[in-house]
């Protein structure tokens, strides 16, 4: 005989399953008027290539992205092509925030350590951009030019240290979860082609194999050391890279 009651009981399995999926919520606002109405993408590197995860619309100032959740993960937040700022795909509740003055992320404990090292990363890049006024200011309230230089020099070198040490204490911090492979990633795209600075030197000598086997770190050195050694080879024949 046919038992309404357990074929009701089956089909509560997957609304159950689904129900306890484990699913992203990221909630956005802006005070940016031009990005109403404009598409915005969430992509992520893949096999050297950006690939969308998600997409949405800016509705006066607000828009959201959800879905189910897999794994922890870099991305990136797009305007069409135009790359606005990195967050990382965590499981639970994100909020974005973007007006004129800065973006920020919120909400899970990657995207918080992110964004700690990025709001301290650009007081420093602040401090560095503002030695070009510090200059002026201090040549018109009278001080000697050369003296000027030279205490701009030395605030310059401690202010560069300050950066180095920044960016090699987060990434080593981090070699074994998304955000060393992900920082490595956004400071090395400024670079115009791969190249290894004592920084990233520095870096690789303590790595760890999660760090190193990262595609995108693995697919960096490589093209960097052939460049390197294509750079020694014309200086050694006097030609300019």
């Amino acid at each position: 005989m046919f038992d309404m009651r357990k074929f009701l009981a089956l089909l509560t399995v997957p609304l159950t399953l689904l129900s306890c999926s484990k699913q992203y919520i990221i909630e956005g606002s802006s005070t940016v008027q031009s990005l109403d109405g404009k598409m915005l993408y969430l992509k992520t590197l893949k096999d050297n290539q950006l690939v969308n995860i998600d997409s949405c619309e800016v509705i006066h100032g607000q828009f959201e992205f959800s879905g189910p959740w897999d794994s922890t993960m870099m991305v990136n937040l797009f305007m069409d092509e135009e790359s606005i700022m990195p967050l990382v795909l965590e499981e639970g509740n994100l909020q974005i925030h973007i007006d004129h003055a800065e973006q920020t992320v919120t909400g899970t404990p990657l995207n918080d350590t992110l964004y700690a090292f990025i709001q301290e990363k650009s007081r420093i890049d602040n401090q560095l951009a503002e030695l070009s006024h510090k200059e002026s200011q201090m040549i018109m309230d009278g001080m000697d030019h050369d003296e000027v230089l030279d205490i701009l020099k030395k605030e310059a070198a401690e202010l560069n240290r300050q950066n180095d040490s920044l960016i090699i204490d987060f990434i080593s911090r981090n070699f074994d979860n998304v955000l060393g492979p992900g920082v490595f990633m956004i400071l090395t795209s400024a670079f115009p082609y791969p190249i290894i600075t004592p920084q990233i030197d520095s870096l690789m000598s303590i790595s760890t194999p999660y760090f190193q086997e990262n595609s995108y770190v693995k697919e960096y050195m490589k093209l960097a050391k052939e460049n390197m050694e294509l750079m020694k080879e014309r200086q050694e024949a006097g030609l300019e890279y």
